[in-house]
């Protein structure tokens, strides 16, 4: 079968790799229908984090269940089903206290899991799930090729956006101003408001990225950064600052603009992985009770609530992929997205 391997910094390549066998009893092989690139992807790409040795790539996929092993109970063939971003086995006790990142048994894509097997990366025609029966969601049937997309973004960025806006406790009539433009803070927007929030900034400097967060439902945009951009923020809130901050980037620039960007009392929800040096001023945190909560978002427990929405319509988080091509072109698919040519690309094998 065919993966996406990565070689080092800007060094993608589709390659031959052997085909997935069942090996723990507790696992799964699921036929990859649709796969995609994240942002975070970027960091090996980029070279930020090191790749000692060609390895397969990729932590977000959709597809159809081919075989299952002898102990899966819940997960059968030919089940259509979301694969989070990380296994993890949705009984152990971090699983049941809503952490399912922090899962006692499981484990990423991409690394051996500790179920005593390896977990493939997910940019390739076929995948072994270990733990199905707690990572895999099943989609009920019939599942329609237009709907894949948005099913895809339950596997990561919608359900991270959405830990964003639980995070810094978004509710009705909030006023929120959101940091980052990618498909994750795109995401973050699509969550305040379906949890009620009235007046939604979206923080981004690219039209295209603009007019997408007010389809999504942004009321006003701020383009500027800085000192600038806070006192943006604070013209449209009543010269205070918003009620909740969703940063969805990640550096040390982008966490500062969301605590200063924060009204007196108000919360910080943060989702960026934190490559960028992100730090916590605790003085000024101190000083203004403003408060920040948030991390990896355990995006397995939020796929059954945000389902229904994704399916009937109601929120369109698909509409974040932007380009999509054929597994082959994963090295253009990597580039696209490292250059701000596309949001997120969606690969079909």
């Amino acid at each position: 079968m065919r993966a996406t391997l990565i070689h080092g910094p800007g060094d993608i390549r589709v390659e031959a790799v052997p085909d997935p066998v069942l090996s723990t009893g507790r696992d799964a092989i699921v036929r990859v229908v649709a796969a995609c690139v994240c942002g975070s992807d970027l960091w090996p790409y980029r070279g930020v984090t090191p790749t000692r040795e060609p390895r397969r790539i990729g932590h977000e996929f959709v597809g159809v269940v081919e075989a299952v092993g002898d102990q899966v109970e819940r997960v059968r063939p030919g089940d259509f089903v979301i694969a989070p971003f990380y296994v993890c086995d949705g009984s152990c006790a971090n699983c049941r206290n809503g952490v399912s990142t922090s899962c006692l048994h499981g484990g990423w894509w991409g690394s051996a899991d500790r179920d005593g097997g390896f977990a493939d990366g997910a940019q390739g025609e076929r995948v072994r799930v270990p733990l199905a029966d707690g990572t895999l969601a099943v989609v009920p049937g019939p599942v329609a090729d237009e709907e894949v997309p948005g099913l895809l973004t339950l596997s990561d960025v919608m359900g991270t956006g959405h830990h964003a806006a639980v995070s810094a406790g978004v509710g009705p009539g909030d006023a929120v101003a959101v940091v980052g433009d990618g498909a994750v803070g795109l995401c973050a927007v699509i969550a305040a408001k379906r949890l009620g929030a009235t007046t939604i900034i979206a923080m981004s400097r690219h039209p295209e990225r603009q007019a997408l967060a007010r389809e999504f439902g942004a009321t006003h945009i701020v383009a500027e950064r800085g000192d600038a951009g806070i006192e943006a923020v604070r013209e449209l809130t009543g010269g205070i600052g918003a009620d909740r901050v969703l940063e969805c980037v990640g550096t040390k620039e982008s966490m500062d603009q969301a605590i200063r960007s924060a009204r007196p009392g108000g919360m910080v929800g943060y989702v960026g992985v934190p490559n960028g040096g992100p730090e916590l001023p605790v003085r000024r945190l101190f000083e203004t009770n403003v408060g920040v909560n948030g991390g990896v978002a355990p995006v397995r427990g939020y796929i059954e609530e945000l389902l229904p929405d994704v399916r009937s319509g109601a929120i369109r988080p698909g509409l974040v992929f932007d380009l999509e091509l054929p597994l082959e072109e994963a090295a253009e698919a990597y580039a696209a997205m490292d250059e701000r040519r596309a949001v997120k690309v969606l690969l079909r094998p």
